[in-house]
């Protein structure tokens, strides 16, 4: 009687009762399972302690992994309470989709062949060969699109986009930016670049206005990423695109001082769940790049059509 109580105890917490219906459709390892709860080592690593301790989860080793399953010996009533009690979950479609993208990021061996070959790219000196040119090169084979650049700051980004695009209309919510990036465009005759003053979860744009709606570290600076994403969805034509650059989830806490970010960064699957809330589809993200240096950030991008 007493094992049954305590085990009723367990599923009476709602992480647990994530974690044992997460484990019962795939084997994940911790990381995966922080990645999709959004919490720390820690912690995960308490709760799935705490499982094991009963015998609702099982470990096995895969070389540098392990990786967490639903204990074999579990009794039968028991597991039709955690899939009826993990079904009534808030959460259980959000975890559904996130486990998928877990299982797809282990499976892109490519995208990390190809972040390894970004990686060498210019580490060996090539005369004329670099990202500036690069990227110079690219940015001319866009098509002619009106692009929304939210959270342009002095709208550097902004600038580059204007040379091929219909317009740019680059948003930031300090006067100073937006005067100063308006006479940067007026000095160099960027006639398609306008700047306006304003926030990014409700830019000075019309609805169905826009072919892009990009984030570029902007993000991390709204009080409601949510609300921004909203937002950059109603101004996007049927179809649009929306592209995100950000932080990877960190804890690099002087940055909320250093550079007044509001939130450290978003987690994969964080990203995923805020972009397909907001109402669109076709989601993909990706960490593109790392910083040598510390803190070592990591840049994700996302990218998804209205």
């Amino acid at each position: 009687m007493t094992g049954t109580l305590k085990i009723l105890k367990l599923l009476s917490d709602p992480t647990r009762l994530r974690i044992l219906r997460l484990v019962g459709q795939e084997g994940l390892t911790v990381a995966e399972l922080q990645q999709i709860l959004g919490m720390g080592q820690s912690r995960t690593s308490a709760h799935l302690a705490q499982l094991k301790a009963e015998g609702l989860v099982a470990d096995r080793r895969a070389g540098k992994n392990i990786y967490y399953t639903r204990g074999g010996a579990v009794p039968s009533a028991i597991a039709e309470l955690i899939e009826s009690g993990g079904e009534e979950l808030p959460e259980a479609a959000q975890d559904d989709a996130a486990v998928k993208l877990v299982l797809r990021q282990r499976q892109d061996k490519a995208g990390e062949y190809f972040n390894q070959l970004a990686g060498k790219f210019g580490r060996t000196y090539v005369p004329g060969r670099s990202w500036r040119a690069l990227s110079h090169g690219l940015l001319r084979l866009l098509p002619p699109m009106v692009i929304a650049d939210l959270g342009a700051g002095e709208g550097t980004l902004s600038q580059l986009l204007a040379r091929t695009a219909k317009k740019v209309i680059a948003v930031d919510n300090a006067p100073a930016m937006v005067e100063f990036g308006s006479k940067l465009a007026t000095e160099h005759g960027l006639k398609n670049l306008e700047y306006r003053l304003g926030e990014i979860d409700d830019p000075p744009i019309k609805a169905g206005a826009v072919d892009l709606a990009l984030f570029s570290q902007a993000l991390h600076h709204a009080a409601s990423p949510g609300k921004a994403l909203a937002a950059a969805h109603k101004i996007l034509k049927p179809g649009g695109r929306l592209m995100v650059l950000d932080l990877l989830s960190h804890s690099f806490e002087q940055a909320r001082t250093l550079y007044a970010h509001v939130w450290l960064g978003f987690s994969e699957v964080e990203l995923v769940r805020l972009i397909e809330k907001a109402g669109f589809k076709d989601v993909e993200v990706s960490v593109v790049s790392r910083e040598a240096k510390a803190p070592h950030f990591q840049t994700v991008l996302a990218t998804a059509r209205k």
